[in-house]
């Protein structure tokens, strides 16, 4: 049995495991056991369960988009298409993003595969970084969630926008390299399938998508498992409380947005809330900020990045989003 199957089967029963474990704490009321569950273990696997039906088709669109990159597109043709300016590369990567219909969920398989076929680290930043907050299907969302205002639309489009091409030209300029923890970033090698049949060729993008899905698995799981857990057992009443200023109320948004971690398809009717307790600015930064960087986005960056390249990207991303909607507070 090869390393690659093995290391699929014991991805697989881990999966599984949680699984089975899963629906026998949902319907636990349904059996006669000796003790009942606490209420706020069920509020956890309740909020646990929710995170993972919701970003488990993205992360499932993701690898396979991620597996037509690996398969069919080449490093020539990335060559060609991305500009050898920097500040052009930062700026094509970023409009590219807007108009590609990707959530954060299933995003770091996309741009990890897009690294490794030669896109530099910085113009994967910010495809990472505008693609689940400013695509087509998230403004719609936008709009719809406040009533349809056009205001806050256009609002979280035009300054995402702007913070995310702050970020990735700052990524540029500390950062050189792909970034990768490894120097083979999936963990599983795959021949040149470019002479092969096509029909091959399609085989060979579904097993590395396959690959690729059990390489963020178990990283989604921990993320909304950690997500699901700071939900239960730090209550969002005690943020709120602490948001009584314009600077603390939008730390206080932030915040909610990377804990959440919700998906940017939906965050937007999650904001709107928000709307009559904190200011409109507290209500642009949840909304820019948890589709750019989350806390199980976080770890699925970390099992594919350094760890200094993350946590400096969170830092970046976070500091560009608190300085610029503290600046342009007054005109909201």
């Amino acid at each position: 049995m090869s390393r690659i199957l093995r290391a699929n089967i014991i991805d697989l029963t881990g999966v599984f495991l949680v699984v089975v474990a899963l629906f026998f704490i949902s319907f636990s009321s349904g059996f006669a056991l000796p003790s009942s569950f606490p209420a706020s273990l069920l509020n956890l696997n309740t909020i646990f369960i929710s995170i993972l039906i919701e970003a488990l088709p993205f992360v499932l669109i993701g690898v396979l988009i991620a597996g037509v990159i690996q398969i069919f597109v080449t490093e020539e043709h990335i060559g060609r298409f991305i500009p050898k300016n920097r500040l052009l590369a930062v700026l094509m990567s970023c409009v590219v993003g807007a108009l590609f219909p990707a959530c954060e969920c299933g995003i770091v398989p996309i741009i990890r595969r897009l690294v490794t076929k030669g896109v530099p680290i910085y113009a994967a930043i910010g495809f990472m970084l505008t693609g689940p907050l400013i695509n087509p299907i998230v403004i719609a969302s936008t709009y719809m969630a406040f009533g349809n205002d056009v205001n806050i639309a256009s609002l979280r489009m035009g300054v995402g926008f702007v913070i995310a091409v702050l970020v990735a030209f700052a990524v540029s300029c500390l950062f050189k390299g792909h970034q990768f923890k490894t120097s083979n970033p999936s963990g599983h090698s795959h021949p040149k399938a470019n002479n092969e049949a096509f029909t091959n060729r399609i085989w060979s993008m579904l097993t590395h998508s396959i690959d690729e899905f059990f390489d963020m698995a178990k990283y989604l799981i921990m993320g909304a498992f950690l997500a699901a857990f700071v939900q239960t057992y730090l209550p969002a009443n005690n943020l709120l409380e602490a948001g009584n200023n314009p600077v603390s109320s939008l730390l206080v948004m932030m915040g909610l947005a990377y804990v959440l971690s919700l998906c940017s398809e939906a965050d937007a009717f999650i904001g709107a809330s928000f709307s009559s307790i904190f200011p409109t600015s507290s209500i642009l930064g949840f909304l820019i900020f948890g589709p750019m960087i989350d806390l199980k986005n976080t770890l699925m960056m970390l099992s594919v990045f350094r760890f200094k390249f993350v946590m400096s990207v969170l830092g970046l991303v976070a500091s560009f989003v608190f300085i610029i909607i503290m600046l342009l507070q007054g005109f909201l």
